[in-house]
C-alpha cells in the first residue's frame, strides 16, 4: 500500500462530488426522501466491480453515504471509476452532492512503540482492522480508532485526541465554528493541512484537510 492510489484520486477528473478522508474517498447525496434513498442505493449497487469493491452505503431519510474503502491505503486505480459511475447515476435520479456533509471522526489514541495495543482496542470494542494501526466498526457507523506512535523522546501529555477529516474547502469554515463556539487554536504548524484545537479544559482535536487537500488543488487556490 503505498499514498500513489489516493493521489492518483484526487487528482482524477470528473470525481468533485467526492471528498477523501482518513478512511478513504466518500460522499454524501441529498435526497427527498428515505425511498428516494434506497432507490438510489439499488441503482448504484447494480454497478459492475461495486460488489466486492469494499463500499459502505448508509441510507438515512434525507441522504445517501457512499464510501469506497474503509481505509485511504485501499484506494485503487478502480475506485476512481468506480465514482464516476456512482455521480453519474446520482445524476440521473437529479440528486446533489454535498460535499460540506461529508466529514470522518477519528479517536487517535497515542502510545510508545511497545505499548501500542490495537488488539485491545479492538476487542473491547468489537471492532475489526482494516490496516495494522487502525480499528474500524464492522457495521460502518462508529467512529475509526487509529493508534498513534508517539516519539519516544516527547512525553505522553494526551494519550487521546479526536480527529475530524473534512473537505479541504471546509477545514477553515469548521475550524471558524470551532472558535466561535469557544475553542482555541494549540498548533497551527501544519496549517493548511491540519490545526489542534483545544477546548477550555485542555482536550484536543484536530481539525483535518488532509488528504482531501494534499495536491495541486490546495495549493492552487482554486478552492
Amino acid at each position: 500500500m503505498s499514498e500513489q492510489g489516493w493521489q492518483e484520486f484526487l487528482s482524477a477528473e470528473g470525481i468533485d462530488d467526492w471528498v477523501v478522508l482518513h478512511g478513504g474517498a466518500t460522499a454524501v447525496f441529498r435526497v427527498g426522501s428515505l425511498s428516494e434513498a434506497v432507490r438510489l442505493a439499488e441503482a448504484i449497487a447494480g454497478i459492475t466491480g461495486l460488489e466486492d469493491s469494499g463500499v459502505v452505503m448508509t441510507i438515512a431519510n434525507d441522504h445517501l453515504t457512499v464510501r469506497l474503502t474503509r481505509d485511504i491505503w485501499r484506494l485503487e486505480p478502480r475506485h476512481i471509476e468506480l465514482a464516476r459511475a456512482i455521480s453519474a447515476i446520482a445524476q440521473e435520479h437529479h440528486v446533489p452532492a454535498d460535499r460540506a456533509a461529508v466529514q470522518e471522526v477519528q479517536v487517535a489514541i497515542a502510545a510508545k512503540r511497545d505499548e501500542i495495543d490495537v488488539n485491545f482496542w479492538r476487542a473491547v470494542l468489537g471492532y475489526v482492522p482494516a490496516a495494522d494501526d487502525n480499528a474500524v466498526d464492522p457495521l460502518g457507523h462508529g467512529s475509526t480508532v487509529w493508534m498513534q506512535e508517539l516519539d519516544e523522546s516527547k512525553p505522553l501529555r494526551h494519550a487521546m485526541h479526536i480527529d475530524v477529516s473534512v473537505a479541504r474547502e471546509q477545514a477553515m469554515v469548521r475550524l471558524q465554528a470551532a472558535l466561535a463556539a469557544g475553542g482555541r487554536i494549540v498548533d497551527d504548524s501544519h496549517a493548511p493541512s491540519h490545526w489542534t484545537l483545544a477546548d477550555r479544559a485542555g482536550n484536543r482535536v484536530c481539525i483535518a484537510a488532509w488528504p482531501d487537500g494534499s495536491t495541486r488543488r490546495l495549493s492552487s487556490g482554486s478552492e
